[in-house]
């Protein structure tokens, strides 16, 4: 066929349902979904988080810094802050050490009632933090199953910090074992046999080969416990009692301070408990890709 022979296809010629326009591509000058959905979403988020942290920061320097820093040196104040640190390192140190013995059990065991028990680590995700620390009244309390033996032997553990303590590393339980599980089942065990082989003992092998192999979320799983044990408020109301310069940690402190009207010191120390968690957030992010990069 000669180039004379050609016969240009036509609009009228063009097959039905064909716009010009390549499969997946929007049609012009049709709704962009995906923008909507980004409006959407980022409007969403500003609503539920920009704003009220807006709002948080310019209710601490609405009187100035000077009054921003005042109301964060005072004695309760200090007092809460100082506790609040106190109770998460104790909570994140416990819940390490338990959390990896946990997740080896989860990870590397078969038994009996394995499921039963992986379930039951979720437990503090499924109970309210108010309702935690009735639990621990009724469990360590001065009438309490075992709270009756503590008292007697001289041990308060309700309204003081060991039940504080207690109630923290209740609620902040299932990080660690819910971020290295799913790291131990997917490595595998080929490693840790390999250099049980080669004649590495059983602490050998965990320090060697099963600590770096899990690292990452391990790491993931401390700052989640970071920031929950941080921002605790139910459970450490309840089994704390909120006494001043005693009991009341830094979530208590603002509750208090906004019940007093004192909205300089609430708002003072929000903002620095919610600069602590955008920075955990921050470092979060930044061990998720770095896990992601490793393993891609």
């Amino acid at each position: 066929m000669s180039a004379d022979d050609t016969v240009p296809i036509s609009t009228a010629e063009t097959p039905a349902g064909f716009s010009g326009h390549a499969p997946g591509h929007p049609k012009s000058g049709g709704l962009n979904t995906g923008a909507f959905l980004t409006v959407l979403v980022l409007a969403w988020f500003a609503l539920l988080v920009l704003f009220p942290l807006g709002a948080v920061v310019r209710g601490a320097f609405r009187e100035g810094f000077t009054v921003f820093l005042a109301a964060l040196s005072t004695p309760e104040a200090g007092h809460a802050f100082g506790l609040t640190l106190f109770i998460t390192v104790i909570s994140v140190i416990v819940n390490v050490f338990f959390g990896v013995a946990m997740s080896l059990v989860l990870a590397r065991q078969r038994f009996p009632g394995v499921t039963l028990l992986s379930a039951i680590v979720d437990l503090p995700f499924a109970v309210s933090p108010v309702v935690a620390g009735f639990m621990f009244i009724i469990l360590f309390g001065p009438e309490g199953w075992l709270g009756r033996w503590f008292e007697a032997g001289g041990i308060r553990i309700v309204f003081a910090l060991p039940g504080m303590i207690l109630v923290t590393m209740f609620v902040t339980l299932p990080f660690v074992t819910r971020e290295v599980v799913p790291v131990l089942m997917e490595a595998g065990v080929e490693q840790e046999e390999a250099a049980s082989t080669l004649g590495a003992g059983s602490r050998r092998t965990f320090r060697s080969v099963t600590l770096p192999t899990v690292r990452w979320g391990l790491s993931y799983g401390i700052a989640l416990t970071t920031a929950r044990a941080l921002g605790e408020f139910g459970a450490v109301l309840v089994i704390s009692g909120s006494i001043i310069r005693r009991t009341q940690t830094a979530t208590l402190h603002i509750h208090q301070e906004f019940t007093d009207f004192d909205y300089e010191g609430a708002f003072s120390a929000s903002l620095v408990l919610a600069a602590v968690s955008f920075f955990m957030l921050i470092a979060m992010e930044l061990m998720r890709r770095r896990a992601d990069e490793r393993r891609g």
